[in-house]
């Protein structure tokens, strides 16, 4: 499925993923608040496997059926809707497998957005990445928002990272698309790639002035909607340790990232970069994969 990210428009229906925990009542607020401000219709999913969750184990155990399970679920999953003041149609499916569970039912609905939370490892009191996000970071084709912080209003701050690829581009486009009332910040890291050569330039300004010229360039390049109001900030260090840096100090509400399969921005952050990032980031993250493929 291709996103769809013609000018102007915004996701008429979202996905919420939840497992029904705590720890997915942010992405829940979220979703309504998004919800509201497009005027889009929400859909949330719960995947039924007994096996990930300890009380439907217990239940299925006990002898619990599933259509039981599936009863419960549905409850519960409709008393937290009620109590985030939105419309919604719930869905429910018993699998074992909850990235291809989502991935099926975006691309059968057509959802614009797939909205889901992190997982808290509580032993070390932080936000980690569970193995269902990350999937869904790498396989999904629809943009995927992974939800940390408490929705306390629309997003506001809102940057775009880049390597001023096309994968890149199309992300930029589906924020401004998303977003068209918000100044974007488009940030660039850079490193002294070819400091170790003999005749590369002692001095960082050079190469500081280069990306400057190389981010006018991508800019003037790309056919943003009417209106669009973007800056450029670059920065020279790693991606993951300077671009967390900036999102604390500037109170940043939302990072975009651009991913095309194994190619663009993630396909430098596949691994232990990306997990850095999309773990070390302290807002909410929007991935936007560029795909011609079908779900």
């Amino acid at each position: 499925m291709t996103v769809n990210t013609e000018q102007g428009s915004t996701p008429h229906r979202l996905l919420l993923a939840t497992d029904l925990s705590a720890r997915c009542d942010r992405a829940l607020d979220r979703a309504a608040q998004l919800t509201h401000e497009w005027q889009a219709e929400l859909l949330a999913l719960h995947v039924l496997d007994p096996a990930a969750s300890p009380d439907q184990a217990l239940a299925w155990a006990g002898g619990a059926s599933d259509e039981q399970l599936l009863h419960v679920a549905r409850q519960q999953l409709a008393h937290d809707l009620a109590a985030a003041n939105v419309p919604a149609t719930l869905h429910l499916v018993r699998s074992m497998d909850a990235t291809t569970a989502i991935r099926e039912t975006a691309a059968r609905t057509q959802s614009g957005l797939v909205v889901c939370g992190v997982s808290r490892n509580e032993t070390l009191g932080r936000l980690v990445l569970g193995s269902t996000v990350e999937n869904l970071a790498h396989r999904l084709s629809q943009p995927l928002l992974v939800v940390r912080q408490r929705a306390r209003g629309p997003y506001r701050r809102i940057v775009v990272a880049t390597d001023f690829s096309e994968p890149s581009r199309h992300a930029l486009l589906a924020a401004a698309q998303f977003f068209p009332d918000r100044e974007l910040i488009l940030y660039h890291a850079h490193g002294l790639a070819m400091s170790g050569l003999a005749n590369a330039s002692p001095h960082p300004g050079v190469y500081a002035s280069i990306e400057e010229t190389e981010s006018a360039a991508f800019l003037a390049a790309t056919a943003f909607p009417e209106d669009t109001a973007v800056r450029s900030v670059i920065e020279c260090g790693a991606i993951e340790s300077t671009l967390t840096r900036y999102v604390r100090e500037h109170n940043i509400d939302l990072v975009v990232m651009g991913s095309h399969g194994c190619s663009g921005l993630m396909s430098l952050l596949l691994g232990s970069t990306a997990t850095k990032l999309l773990d070390w980031l302290p807002c909410d993250t929007l991935l936007v994969r560029e795909s011609t493929d079908t779900a």
